[in-house]
């Protein structure tokens, strides 16, 4: 995303976006990556909601929550590019609230990695879950990224 300071990502995140739905795929390659033809698509709302729920000291990722919601649903999986563009529209509007916070920074990416595109970059994340008691780590010599150490120890997941 670009511009997020002249956005208004609460709006996006209340936005009706016709979903929930299930959609049924036909692309042989995407059944056989994701294992199934029942591709399920949920609101921002939803995830925001979801990463409410991730208590103190504790982390998930985007693919957990993926999966939460695909098995919810009765669907063979989440659809990952909606996803990842959901779980960053909740956390700039949390940014963006006075009030109601949501711990977005809880919510990695794949692997634990920390993710570069909520407020303030991998920096501000990483100073969050550091502050809740979570060992940062680098991997990467040109490619730096940044890694929650452990992090399938803190692993929550929605219920």
């Amino acid at each position: 995303m670009a511009n997020e300071e002249k956005k208004d990502f609460n709006a996006m995140l209340h936005k009706d976006t016709g979903m929930p739905k299930i959609q049924i795929i036909s692309d042989e390659a995407s059944i056989k990556k994701y294992g199934g033809e029942r591709m399920y698509f949920a609101p921002p709302i939803t995830y925001d909601e979801i990463m409410k729920t991730i208590p103190y000291g504790k982390v998930t990722t985007v693919g957990t929550i993926r999966d939460y919601l695909a098995q919810k649903n009765n669907a063979d999986f989440t659809d990952p590019i909606t996803a990842g563009i959901f779980v960053s529209i909740a956390a700039w509007a949390s940014f963006q609230r006075t009030e109601d916070e949501t711990p977005y920074w809880r919510t990695l990416k794949a692997n634990g990695e920390l993710n570069p595109k909520y407020p303030g970059g991998v920096t501000a994340q990483k100073e969050k879950l550091e502050a809740e008691g979570h060992t940062i780590i680098q991997k990467g010599r040109k490619n730096i990224k940044l890694y929650v150490k452990d992090y399938e120890s803190f692993l929550f997941k929605p219920v």
